[in-house]
């Protein structure tokens, strides 16, 4: 008869725990099936200039930065000081990939709030974020001299992002 109550406590105390667990993670460190892997390969149109294309592929052999945004995004409005001010330290290159925006929209919101990128790459259909796994804008990837994914972030980089994680990385990676 003891048993008959004591199983549904000790399971509502292992859902308990589950939940505790949970809860007490940061929901911007969503892990990636995609770090210590190979960035994917591309090809895309550059946003200020169309008939120019990038490539992951022309970044080998230094390590940089994948900053996945759109125009119509707020979050990404809201870490975009952070971004300027980091192209500003010049320690990695910054590529954007303009996800499933308007290239008219994405060129005016650089050319009134300040463009941190070497170059954006426009992603009108949204393909190469996919295969990026990307959840949401704003998302960021520092990614390594040999092409491998290092650092995921999901959401706005905080310049406490910048200086605890992202900086430090890079410094590792030169």
């Amino acid at each position: 008869m003891k048993a008959k109550f004591l199983i549904p406590l000790l399971l509502f105390i292992i859902l308990v725990g589950f939940l505790a667990v949970g809860l007490n993670r940061d929901p911007q460190e969503i892990p990636s099936p995609l770090v210590g892997k190979q960035a994917p390969a591309f090809e895309l149109p550059q946003l200020a200039d169309p008939k120019k294309n990038f490539s992951p592929e022309s970044m080998k052999g230094q390590p940089w930065i994948l900053n996945v945004w759109a125009s119509w995004c707020a979050a990404c409005r809201e870490e975009h000081p952070v971004l300027v001010e980091l192209g500003k330290l010049q320690v990695a290159p910054i590529i954007g990939l303009d996800y499933k925006d308007k290239r008219e929209d994405a060129m005016t919101m650089l050319a009134l709030q300040g463009n941190p990128y070497l170059l954006s790459a426009f992603d009108a259909n949204g393909r190469v974020g996919i295969d990026y796994g990307v959840y949401g804008v704003p998302e960021t990837y520092v990614i390594d001299k040999a092409g491998v994914i290092r650092f995921k972030h999901i959401g706005p980089i905080t310049m406490a992002v910048l200086n605890q994680k992202i900086l430090p990385l890079l410094g590792e990676l030169k």
